[in-house]
């Protein structure tokens, strides 16, 4: 589980969310999922306003930058997650829109691509 800080996307206050995780390279990629309900989780969303974010890990915390993986890397990554979460594709049928899988990357990384 990792515990992640965002901005809330209308009130520009700090927001808290517990999530279970897996490490993909230097990555973190974790599901925006609100317990199989239809509704996006208000973390993801405040991602999507605000992408830049911080987790807190067992070694410490980390500066990220959030982002829906697409294609090929999200199809991987599912599949990746199918292996933890048994009747993934059937839980996933109960919302009406995709599932995003989110990849939480070092803002290190990111911010050397942006530059």
């Amino acid at each position: 589980m990792l515990r992640l800080r965002t901005v809330g996307r209308r009130t520009a206050t700090a927001r808290v969310a517990i999530l279970a995780y897996f490490e993909d390279g230097v990555d973190l990629v974790t599901m925006a999922m609100n317990g199989w309900g239809d509704p996006e989780p208000a973390w993801w969303l405040n991602l999507q306003a605000h992408p830049d974010a911080t987790v807190e890990l067992v070694d410490g915390p980390r500066s990220v930058r959030a982002r829906a993986a697409v294609g090929d890397e999200r199809r991987r990554l599912w599949e990746r997650w199918s292996h933890y979460t048994r009747n993934l594709n059937e839980y996933a049928a109960l919302r009406s829109r995709e599932t995003a899988v989110v990849v939480l990357e070092p803002a290190s990384r990111t911010e050397s691509v942006d530059s």
